[in-house]
């Protein structure tokens, strides 16, 4: 039996037998019915209107519900339309009544249609579910709406007077977006995104307001997301990394209009130290044009070198201290020769496209300018101030982790490092060598102490220092390459010094065996499981396929983000997981004036419906409910008084 100070706990919330055995019902109905539909996403890179687009869609599931409701009974132009208005209920409505088509009679066949669709994604879920989801000022309605019995006259009449009610009272704009809403809100049950939210698109910060509104969404970090939380953290060379990123890509509406990041004495620096230099070199690509910030191209180049040049001086410093990194090779402004105009790469010597550094001491590359210092202590301050960005970065460790483990699926972005020989990867790890699931959990525990411990603790510094190694060093999971080669990008022209060679687990993972074991070593087996991974664009146009050996992997990076849809031929994948399939959803690049619902094929069938029983959350249920019988023991026996309410 239960320890019986354990048990009066739940007899807290449970009062009596009646009150205990009822939520044993209610918790066995639930086990029994279909379990809801999960939606995996990756690298969003700040895409943030096709994000949205993709996420109110349900990436084409929800065009498919309104098709396998209606069939021919409307045309394909009508189908078009409910589901426009379902995605941006607002938008819509007010063009409608700009455009005079926003009658009673349209209102009234409207919200007929509504309901019919809101009947056919509500009905995996239980009554009291659907109703919590509901909006208080119409739950009463809604409800009474979707349990109407057509088959009884009484019963259609009343409904007719609803209808008539609601259009009456002029409240049917309000509760069609209520409708709208709640069709979106039930076709995805789980939302998971298998990192990278962050750098390269415009608008990150909106997307992470719109995850935060979503009622149960999980997030596993990828390398983008870490540098953006190593710079919350303070690391000056995660603040120089974003700060460079979102530069080189004319996103400087996320900085100024979105997290309030102050780049002033940035462009006044840049604009005085490259006063005479075109900095063609860094010349940014411009994918979207700023709303807020427009800013110089010209001046935009300059400000982007000198960022660059400080984030390899504060790196550099970072190596410096940690040896144990194993990073000296990526010390290359100490391995420029000024006077030749060379640096030495592998062993090799190269010709510098560049070689105006007026901020660089040859004698000491590193040191930093009284005015370096000066600025960086600025920026630093700017992010740790930024409101914004420490409720988003507090949301990324509340809801998210660097894997998940989730029914029966393995989630993580990067990869899990491994050896030519198959074997993982170890890592020193204070004093002791790590890997696969202990090396995992070792460096989740570093990045909460990154950002959550005090200043003046010693293990500060060095768990901040980690979020930069992270996100390029060789044995970071999030990363998943030999080097970063930034440095070469701007400087070498020799483009074989530009190659970034990926982890061994790349090739590895694609072979059954190999995603068998790291399912194992994670506490996964059997039929069902699979790896679900982030992190490399799949290029569908060169042949690729994001489902690899034999569909236990799935990545799904197919290239949301604007800058790699030319190298991959498509704009990313949905991985989607209901009681009866898995699906992908192949998504088309985004634009606003055409119609863009994903094309979705099914990629694996369930041998038999998945029941709530079947899932980890079924699992949960399961001990609650042995825990409520074990009460209703205890009531019965008399070891605790049950608490008779008055009717």
């Amino acid at each position: 039996m239960k320890d019986l100070e354990y048990l009066k706990l739940w007899a807290r919330e449970y009062p009596s037998v009646k009150a205990a055995s009822s939520e044993i019902i209610n918790l066995m109905a639930i086990c029994g019915l279909p379990k809801g539909t999960e939606y995996f996403f990756s690298d969003l890179h700040g895409e943030y209107e096709a994000f949205i687009h993709l996420l109110r869609s349900a990436s084409g599931i929800i065009r498919e519900k309104i098709r396998a409701t209606f069939g021919h009974i409307i045309q394909e132009e009508e189908e078009v339309e409910l589901a426009n208005l379902i995605y941006y209920p607002e938008r819509n409505l007010s063009k409608l009544k700009q455009n005079g088509k926003n009658t009673e009679d349209w209102q009234r066949v409207t919200i007929y249609r509504l309901v019919q669709i809101c009947k056919e994604v509500s009905s995996k879920y239980t009554r009291s579910k659907v109703r919590k989801k509901m909006p208080k000022e119409f739950a009463y309605i809604i409800d009474e709406l979707l349990h109407v019995d057509y088959n009884d006259d009484n019963k259609r009449l009343y409904y007719e007077e609803i209808i008539h009610t609601v259009i009456e009272t002029q409240v049917a704009e309000a509760f069609i977006i209520a409708l709208c809403n709640l069709i979106q809100n039930l076709t995805i049950d789980n939302l998971h995104i298998i990192g990278d939210i962050f750098d390269r698109g415009p608008r990150a910060d909106i997307i992470m307001d719109e995850l935060m509104r979503f009622h149960d969404v999980d997030i596993q970090w990828g390398n983008h997301d870490i540098s953006w939380m190593g710079a919350a953290t303070g690391n000056e060379a995660c603040v120089c990394n974003v700060l460079r990123i979102a530069i080189s890509y004319n996103s400087f509406d996320v900085l100024e209009d979105g997290y309030g990041i102050n780049l002033r004495p940035l462009s006044m620096f840049a604009a005085r130290v490259y006063k005479d230099d075109p900095c063609t070199r860094f010349a940014p690509k411009i994918l979207d044009e700023n709303i807020y910030d427009v800013v110089d191209p010209g001046l935009v180049a300059k400000m982007h070198k000198a960022i660059a040049v400080l984030q390899f001086k504060v790196e550099g410093k970072i190596i410096k201290r940690h040896p144990e990194y194993e990073m000296n090779d990526r010390l290359l402004m100490e391995s420029i020769d000024f006077k030749k105009g060379t640096v030495m790469i592998s062993g090799k010597e190269y010709p510098m496209l560049d070689m105006d550094f007026p901020t660089v001491d040859p004698a000491d590359p590193l040191r930093l300018t009284r005015e370096e210092q000066e600025l960086l202590h600025t920026l630093v301050l700017s992010f740790k101030h930024s409101g914004l960005l420490h409720k988003h970065i507090r949301f990324l460790y509340s809801n998210g982790a660097l894997y998940k483990c989730y029914n029966g699926n393995l989630l993580y972005h990067g990869c899990i490092p491994m050896k030519v020989d198959g074997s993982f990867e170890s890592m020193e790890c204070a004093g002791e060598s790590l890997s696969g699931k202990a090396l995992m959990d070792y460096i989740a525990e570093e990045v909460h102490k990154a950002y959550f411990l005090e200043e003046e603790d010693p293990e500060k510094e060095n768990a901040r220092d980690l979020m930069w190694y992270l996100w390029c060093g060789a044995k970071s999971p999030v990363f998943g390459k030999e080097r970063m080669t930034t440095f070469e990008h701007y400087f070498v022209e020799d483009k074989s010094t530009h190659r970034e060679r990926m982890n061994p687990y790349y090739q590895l993972s694609q072979k059954v065996e190999v995603c068998e074991r790291i399912l194992g070593e994670f506490g996964l087996s059997g039929e069902g499981t699979h790896i679900i991974n982030g992190h490399v664009p799949v290029k569908i146009k060169d042949g690729e396929t994001p489902v690899k050996a034999g569909g236990r992997l799935f990545i799904i990076d197919g290239g949301l983000s604007k800058a790699y849809q030319k190298c991959t031929g498509i704009a990313g994948y949905t991985l989607i997981c209901n009681s009866h399939h898995l699906a992908l959803a192949e998504h088309k690049p985004f634009d606003p004036k055409t119609e863009n619902t994903p094309r979705v094929s099914i990629v694996e069938k369930m041998k038999k419906r998945v029941m709530v029983a079947d899932t980890d959350r079924g699992m949960e249920l399961r001990g609650r409910v042995k825990d409520l019988k074990e009460l209703v023991a205890a009531y019965r026996r008399g070891d605790i008084k049950e608490q008779i309410l008055e009717d």
